[in-house]
């Protein structure tokens, strides 16, 4: 059993750690490829027990609570979209959500009133001007290097994170837009390498699939030769705007 600790800096809703940071946390507890399970809010600066379970799956424990569960996973996605870092940068400028109307501002990963090398700043948009798929440029910043001098893989989870879930609220059979309230329920995830901080990097984001309240999307992030250096898989989950918030009506 280890003990973690989401710092505040690493919030999704403004009272619970974001969802991605979460995942990748505890997924470095399992080798290779990982799906994690999001049971309940994430506490912010709370120790959390990160326990081995008999049948080989991790649980992440705030006391009896169980806040996530974890296990190997093999990730392998529908399709591989890809962009150039400038179509990303453009794509940015189509992002559905502008910052007066985004529903989680200092969100870690999509917060538009996060500083740039505080929150990652990540704002997917409409590759070339639809949404089939989205796309995002990210240059990570120093702070985020591990003891090896690579970003630290929990922040690969988490910048995979927020596109997912900007992608399932889109349509692309209308090329519609929503702004149903979501929260992640699970991530699966597979890091073939690491960029260096101040690398420029490709996300690419695209939805696959709802199913009642469940929607599914997507994602993968490239450096900017094209090499792969993640993918993931993401299912979140429509709830009431309160519950989003952490304030369960």
């Amino acid at each position: 059993m280890t003990q973690i600790i989401i710092d505040k800096r690493f919030c999704g809703p403004p009272n619970s750690g974001n969802g991605g940071y979460v995942c990748g946390r505890l997924a470095r507890h399992i080798p290779g490829a990982a799906e994690i399970t999001l049971r309940a809010p994430p506490p912010l600066d709370t120790p959390l027990d990160a326990v081995a379970t008999d049948d080989g799956t991790w649980e992440l424990r705030d006391g009896n609570k169980i806040v996530a569960t974890g296990q190997p996973a093999s990730v392998e996605l529908s399709r591989l979209e890809t962009a150039s870092f400038e179509d990303a940068c453009a794509a940015e400028l189509l992002t559905p959500v502008k910052p007066h109307e985004h529903p989680l501002p200092t969100c870690f990963v999509c917060g538009p009133a996060r500083a740039k090398g505080d929150g990652l700043r990540i704002f997917a948009g409409s590759l070339r001007g639809h949404n089939a798929v989205l796309a995002a440029s990210w240059t990570p910043d120093q702070n985020l290097a591990a003891d090896d001098g690579l970003v630290a893989p929990e922040f690969l989870w988490s910048a995979l994170d927020c596109p997912t879930g900007f992608a399932c609220n889109c349509d692309p059979q209308s090329g519609g837009f929503d702004k149903a309230p979501l929260l992640l329920g699970r991530m699966s995830a597979r890091i073939e390498a690491r960029p260096r901080p101040g690398e420029r990097c490709i996300i690419t984001a695209w939805p696959i699939g709802r199913d009642g309240r469940k929607r599914a999307a997507e994602a993968a992030l490239h450096d900017e030769a094209g090499r792969l250096l993640a993918v993931a898989r993401a299912t979140w989950i429509a709830v009431q705007r309160e519950v989003q918030l952490g304030r369960p009506s």
